[in-house]
């Protein structure tokens, strides 16, 4: 490799890891004003508003398992968080038939609607909170940072 190569990839690499301090930085701020504005809208927090969602998506159920690998975090953190939910009523832990040891957990029609107002506040306060860029803008940043990856995400979802 010659000279002016080694810099132009110096230089790249200088740019992805300050690209990549940017998108923390942006994606912490996002995260905490939408922590905050959930418990005081709603008195909830953030990963019981992940849990939900993903069971909006899978209104037949998720096993304990599936919930935990879809959220990437620990079957524990899943099982305390549902169990919370399952107490206020707005989900409900269902046998596995054929499976003694696996709960199908899916929303009660309380735990939907609840989601289903929740989730319309979130879009307004990420739209908000994203208002810099026009719908046009925005689409341009997720398709530049879908090409800027060079490794496949295993599964989408929100930080929680």
């Amino acid at each position: 490799m010659n000279l002016r190569a080694e810099i132009a990839d110096a230089a790249a690499s200088k740019e992805h890891l300050r690209l990549w301090l940017r998108l923390l930085k942006v994606n912490r701020l996002v995260e905490a004003e939408l922590r905050e504005r959930l418990r005081v809208e709603f008195g909830t927090t953030l990963p019981r508003f992940d849990v939900m969602s993903a069971l909006c998506r899978n209104p037949e159920g998720l096993k304990m398992s599936e919930l935990s690998r879809m959220l990437m975090v620990s079957n524990g953190n899943v099982t305390g968080i549902v169990e919370r939910l399952t107490e206020d009523g707005m989900t409900l832990r269902e046998a596995v038939p054929g499976d003694r040891r696996a709960a199908r957990v899916r929303l009660t029609r309380k735990g939907a609607e609840s989601f289903a107002a929740q989730a319309r506040a979130h879009e307004v306060w990420v739209s908000a909170l994203l208002g810099g860029l026009n719908a046009a803008q925005s689409a341009q940043v997720a398709d530049d940072l879908r090409a800027a990856l060079t490794i496949e995400p295993k599964e989408e979802t929100h930080a929680g």
